[in-house]
């Protein structure tokens, strides 16, 4: 049996005649910008998530970026990321000549709120917070400290569309909650896209700007902004996948029950969720000091797998600059060393699951 780390077909398959229909819908109406589906999703999702604005962009990583840019900050100033992100989270902040600083994680796989204060200096301007594989991180902390700071609060939500921390949504706790709706995420489009989910209208109306050529009015630019449109097509099929996200969601968390009451091998390290938050499996991954042979031996029977994240940000080749050697963040790069994401895809049947979860403990 051949089981890939991850597949979008079944996704698709499972509401291919509503895709299908929606493109057909799209396609024939002969607006393809701007127009009735990415104002019907950015007032779904917002809904969705329960916040106030949402503003539809071209992907994630301009999300991120974008957002640091609306919120004014650029050279000199420091934001305080977790070290085990993906690369993008870092971009967000380095494209706009701001200074990334570096917090381990916790057990969660999140930003240690424990050690966050001790890393704040007068040049700290905003704390970006990654809610890491698909489980919220420990928010309520890290609002009493940009409150007690007067920082910004950023959220990437790239991997946390639905994921609660005492009830309330991820990205709609700080100024910006930044979503990605890359084919592969919970909510995934058939291309790049992404967006934003704000509280304050005349921030929302400041991300519609910036996105469209810094231009209120056509041809009338009243700065210089980008062109990161989330594009008619995209949203419309995006109104598909929000329409079932419920059900996905619970078949993601029903899978990650198994793989948590059956998988028993004292060589692996098991997902833990914090209590007070939930967890809505983008990636279900696991730990362990034989990485390498796990991998192999898994490859022989067909189980897919991938390393989520095998070089932390601070030691990547595009961060060299930043002086960093290996050692500087010994959780962060013990994580990089040992985390592997399992088979875990809407779609994925119990016999799928089954030989998955033996291969382990067979291990």
């Amino acid at each position: 049996m051949k089981i890939m780390a991850n597949r979008m077909d079944r996704g698709f398959f499972r509401y291919q005649k509503e895709f299908e229909d929606k493109a057909l819908e799209v396609l024939r109406s002969g607006w393809y910008v701007l127009g009735n589906e990415v104002k019907s999703f950015e007032e779904e999702f917002a809904a969705y998530t329960g916040g106030r604005y949402c503003v539809g962009l071209a992907s994630g990583l301009d999300a991120l970026w974008i957002a640091f840019r609306v919120l004014g900050i650029g050279p000199g100033d420091e934001v305080i990321v977790q070290g085990n992100t993906y690369i993008a989270s870092v971009m967000g902040i380095t494209i706009n000549g701001a200074k990334p600083v570096f917090v381990e994680p916790d057990e969660y796989y999140n930003i240690d709120t424990e050690k966050i204060e001790a890393k704040i200096t007068e040049h700290t301007k905003a704390i970006l917070v990654v809610h890491l594989y698909g489980q919220a991180s420990r928010i309520d902390k890290i609002v009493e400290l940009t409150k007690k700071y007067n920082l910004k609060l950023v959220e990437d939500c790239a991997q946390s569309h639905g994921a609660l921390f005492h009830g309330q949504m991820t990205g709609t706790f700080g100024d910006v909650g930044c979503f990605s709706f890359y084919p592969s995420k919970n909510i995934g489009a058939f291309g790049d896209g992404g967006a934003v989910v704000v509280k304050d209208e005349k921030l929302a109306e400041d991300f519609r700007i910036f996105r469209n050529y810094g231009s209120e009015k056509r041809y009338y630019n009243k700065l210089v902004g980008a062109n990161s449109r989330l594009d008619e097509l995209q949203a419309g099929l995006l109104r598909v996948r929000l329409h079932h996200v419920s059900e996905c969601e619970k078949e993601r968390c029903q899978i990650a029950s198994r793989y948590l009451n059956e998988i028993q091998n004292p060589k692996l390290i098991l997902p833990k969720v914090r209590e007070g938050a939930t967890a809505v499996w983008h990636q279900f991954v696991i730990r362990t000091s034989l990485r390498d042979e796990l991998i192999s031996y898994l490859n022989e029977r067909e189980i897919g797998t991938i390393i989520h994240y095998p070089v932390p940000p601070h030691l990547s080749e595009a961060y060299a600059s930043l002086g960093f050697q290996k050692g500087a963040f010994p959780v962060t790069e013990q994580y990089a060393d040992q985390v592997l994401s399992i088979p875990m895809y809407n779609g994925m049947t119990q016999e799928e699951q089954t030989y998955v979860i033996e291969a382990l403990n067979r291990f």
